[in-house]
């Protein structure tokens, strides 16, 4: 409880100091606080605490340190949907601004992150194996074959949708002014994180085993169906606005599970105020140490997690 008691107040500090990094912009100074600064703020942090989030649930679902939303798949089909939505119809993102949470960005997010997941779900039942190895392997294959997909697509693009597609898989949340960005994920978070913690006590018996989980009367089959379904329309949601932005999910339920433990009651709530405040605190970062230009966030994100996961390699007890 301590744990959540600090995470709670770093993540306070960081609304409120965060939004006062950067250089001064003179008269437009105030626009720029409350139009730019304060609103990408508030998206990294629905982001990164979601991204952290499905992360700890894939890796109770499948009892798996890797297992996240970018080694699933997951992550990959919704880059394709939206790489193939700006590579037939440029101009879709520009419509349902009225209603964001359900703008064409999203829905081919949606579109394809179910499709990844029915695949993944289809070559399981196909091979007749049903352990969660091979529904891991099963999506680091598709997660492969998408990958490649969105390569194909931006060979075939002319040169303004090439770089437009390039720049949006490395990841970023510089998608303009305004609230839109937050108004896109926030409808889609908060239910989301209300049905995943609904789950917490199926996930504790996740983590020691399918067979144990049904013993204690968990309809496995179909809470692990509802887990991922909500995990992947989540994952899409913030692929959407904010691009591919990697290894928040992988980081963070590691840090998190060693101070806590594994009772999902404490990891989910608490995984999400740490994997927002890192967002946060890696944007900052990345918006200011080579201004006027920005680093890609998903860029600044992986130089962290592959030192990370080293470490982890070298110095593991």
């Amino acid at each position: 409880m301590r744990v959540l008691i600090f995470l709670i107040l770093l993540f306070f500090a960081t609304i409120f100091v965060a939004p006062f990094i950067g250089p001064n912009a003179g008269e437009a100074q105030v626009w720029v606080f409350w139009q730019l600064r304060v609103p990408r703020i508030l998206c990294a942090l629905a982001a990164g605490g979601a991204l952290a989030v499905c992360g700890a649930v894939f890796q109770a679902v499948f009892r798996n340190p890797l297992a996240t939303p970018f080694t699933l798949g997951t992550a990959s089909g919704a880059a394709l949907g939206v790489s193939l939505l700006i590579f037939l119809a440029p101009g879709a993102g520009a419509f349902l601004t009225f209603f964001p949470a359900v703008s064409p960005l999203v829905l081919a997010a949606f579109s394809g992150a179910l499709l990844s997941l029915s695949m993944i779900f289809a070559i399981v039942r196909f091979s007749r194996r049903t352990t969660d190895s091979d529904m891991l392997l099963a999506g680091v294959a598709v997660s492969f074959l998408y990958s490649s997909l969105i390569m194909l697509l931006q060979y075939l693009s002319d040169p303004t949708q090439t770089v437009r597609m390039l720049r949006w898989t490395m990841g970023g949340l510089e998608r303009g002014g305004g609230y839109i960005p937050i108004l896109t994920i926030l409808p889609w978070v908060l239910p989301a994180f209300g049905i995943l913690f609904w789950f917490h006590r199926e996930l504790d018996l996740f983590c020691m085993g399918t067979e144990l989980a049904h013993a204690r009367g968990v309809a496995t089959a179909r809470t692990r169906t509802i887990l991922l379904v909500t995990v992947s329309l989540l994952t899409a949601a913030v692929v959407s606005v904010c691009g591919p932005i990697s290894f928040i999910g992988l980081m963070i339920p590691h840090i998190i599970r060693k101070w806590t433990g594994t009772r999902h009651r404490i990891l989910l709530p608490a995984s999400f105020l740490a994997g927002a405040t890192l967002l946060v605190t890696c944007d900052t970062v990345a918006r200011t140490i080579i201004f006027p230009d920005e680093i890609p966030v998903g860029i600044f994100t992986a130089l962290l997690g592959g030192p990370f996961f080293l470490a982890q390699v070298m110095f593991r007890k």
